[in-house]
């Protein structure tokens, strides 16, 4: 296959999508496919440019893309690229911001383009938090309290209480969000928020396990469990620096637990109508009770992120994933246009 790999862009997740999208390159590569390197904040690359990019790394804070803008005028060039239009698939290494939301699948359906992941109504649903728990509410996947701002903060501590979890409500990588604990902290945590969104969810923090169950071609694959090591919740620099938490696939549960959750997981997908592939992740409670926290459309994608993790259990390799993951986007194409 030709197949065009989307990555970077001006998102706070943009040193995450580099990583993602470099790993992905290479896998896809490393079997025989014909790779086109695609950053959208900058154009089609050249070998050294990808090296360049390569050698960065992800820093331990989510990036400022304030100064690096894309126009409507420079998506649009670019999806018109000539050697973009020979390309088998569009593989969407982006993570967060308009590579996330929904503007470059949208884009990619005027072009013509298949793509990986879900279509553009999808996927802005899925980042949208509020959007997405409200589905969650209505279908039967137990999702914990929230309020939208603006509320008092006697409000906050009324109806949802301390500890409270603050965030943008669309963004991802925990970018803008905080765990609260004293009414003091409220304020802060709000306008820390808003930095990265004009919306805030106030949402009722869960104590307990954080877990996750990585869905490809409408199955659930395997459930992995993660323990932070830099913080008490699974944060940016949790995330994305060596040693910052523990991954354990398969997590140690019960047979009855594992298999709620990969029933619950593979609903939650279906709920928000994605496509192909995705992650989504839960609390199990100190009672017991799970909770779903999300569901990612693009999922990390380095060899040892969540997904390959969890799809790895079951004897598919990264590369053969990414492989996959690309003949879903064609085959979902194709069907579309009968």
């Amino acid at each position: 296959m030709k197949i065009a790999v989307f990555f970077g862009g001006n998102s706070a997740e943009r040193d995450v999508s580099i990583a993602s999208g470099f790993q992905v390159i290479t896998a896809l590569r490393k079997i025989g496919h014909e790779v086109i390197s695609v950053d959208t904040a900058r154009g089609l690359l050249t070998i050294q440019e990808e090296q360049q990019l390569i050698e960065k790394g992800v820093d331990t804070t989510p990036f400022d893309g304030r100064n690096l803008s894309i126009t409507h005028e420079q998506a649009n060039q670019l999806t018109k690229a000539t050697r973009l239009k020979s390309v088998d698939v569009v593989f969407l290494a982006l993570h967060g911001g308009t590579g996330e939301d929904g503007t470059i699948q949208a884009f990619l359906d005027l072009a013509g383009l298949p793509y990986t992941g879900s279509g553009h109504k999808a996927s802005a649903n899925a980042m949208d938090k509020d959007i997405s728990k409200q589905l969650f509410r209505y279908t039967g996947v137990p999702t914990a309290n929230w309020l939208m701002m603006p509320v008092s903060n006697q409000e906050i501590i009324d109806k949802i209480g301390l500890p409270a979890v603050i965030k943008s409500n669309k963004q991802g990588s925990t970018v803008g969000l905080t765990i609260v604990k004293k009414p003091e902290d409220i304020e802060a945590a709000i306008q820390k928020a808003y930095l990265h969104d004009d919306e805030v969810m106030i949402e009722k923090y869960i104590d307990g396990r954080e877990l996750t169950v990585g869905i490809l071609d409408e199955t659930a694959l395997s459930v992995g469990e993660i323990i932070p090591k830099c913080s008490d919740h699974f944060d940016y620099e949790s995330k994305y620096q060596v040693g910052g938490a523990e991954e354990i696939f398969p997590a140690d549960l019960s047979e009855e637990e594992t298999e709620l959750i990969k029933e619950l997981g593979l609903k939650a997908h279906k709920v928000l109508k994605l496509e192909g592939y995705s992650r989504v992740d839960f609390r199990l409670d100190t009672k017991g009770q799970l909770w779903c926290l999300e569901a990612n459309t693009l999922p990390g994608m380095t060899a040892t992120s969540l997904l390959p993790q969890s799809a790895n259990v079951l004897g598919i390799d990264f590369p053969n994933l990414c492989e996959k993951i690309c003949q879903l986007a064609i085959a979902h194409f194709e069907k579309s246009l009968l």
